[in-house]
């Protein structure tokens, strides 16, 4: 088994979301229920924590400058040198007493982006698309906790996480016009305790999964399903992972302390840090918002 290494030791609570802003040299994460956005500049090492006061979900980032994110009720613009947050909107028809979690650009520069019950009532949230033109579009309903998102090298497959369902869903994707259909399941977990969360694809089309209960990252072939790689992670809710870097072949893995008890977090002390992994493979990149 792979192992990553501690990069920070964050103690993020609900540690989530890393995007790479390849122009600036940044990684971005976030902390859910730190309410925070999190930077780390990969050359030089150096951090900030932006403080934002409501739960953020995601963050990608904009091709005319700053971020694009989902807080608890919508999606915002972010530019740390010029206007602070801009309320972009919240989708139609969104259920009471959710949030936003996951969320990711395809290759066109829409954000893709889904919710989740804040209380663990199931089929309450809905995955949802911001498109360039600031539209918002919803994709599906009926999803109990919208998770990870990932592309095929090709764009011509989508793959989507409710994680629940403890199944990772490919549907065939138009990027044009940004369609799923023909939905099928690529990869089941089968660990017992764990389910998956975020995810992220390679340059040679497999995905790689966190899981959440399952102390790391699997890299899984979707078009047959078979597990080519774990990646051990001391923290017990690994929750998302992204390629990183000026070669893409840096994975920096994110984690959580939330729910966890403090007898448990004897065990697992890192829980919460940023985790990195050197792979062999390069990843897909990270996609800024076209809008």
């Amino acid at each position: 088994m792979a192992q990553a290494e501690l990069l920070l030791d964050a103690k993020a609570a609900l540690g989530e979301g890393p995007s790479w802003d390849e122009r600036n040299g940044l990684l971005y994460w976030v902390d859910i229920d730190g309410k925070a956005l999190h930077t780390y500049e990969v050359s030089s090492k150096q951090t900030s924590v932006v403080p934002l006061g409501k739960k953020i979900g995601a963050v990608v980032p904009r091709k005319s400058g700053g971020v694009v994110l989902v807080l608890e009720d919508g999606f915002y613009a972010y530019d740390p040198s010029g206007d602070g947050l801009t309320f972009l909107g919240n989708p139609e028809g969104r259920k009471p007493n959710t949030r936003f979690n996951d969320g990711k650009c395809d290759a066109a520069g829409r954000f893709w982006a889904g919710t989740m019950s804040m209380n663990g009532t199931a089929n309450q949230g809905a995955l949802y698309c911001l498109e360039t033109d600031l539209t918002i579009r919803t994709i599906f309903e009926n999803v109990s906790c919208s998770n990870g998102l990932a592309w095929s090298p090709d764009n011509r497959t989508m793959y989507y996480i409710d994680s629940p369902t403890r199944k990772v869903m490919a549907y065939d994707f138009d990027l044009e016009s940004g369609e799923m259909s023909n939905p099928r399941v690529a990869v089941e977990v089968t660990e017992e305790g764990a389910v998956p969360d975020g995810m992220t694809s390679d340059a040679e089309g497999m995905i790689w999964v966190a899981l959440w209960g399952g102390y790391g990252i699997r890299r899984w072939n979707p078009h047959t399903g078979e597990l080519l790689l774990k990646i051990d992670v001391p923290a017990e809710q690994s929750s998302s992972c992204a390629f990183a870097g000026p070669n893409l072949d840096e994975l920096y893995i994110t984690s959580a302390r939330v729910g966890i008890s403090e007898a448990n977090l004897l065990d697992q002390p890192l829980a919460g840090g940023l985790f990195l992994y050197k792979s062999d493979v390069k990843g897909q990149p990270t996609y800024a918002f076209g809008g």
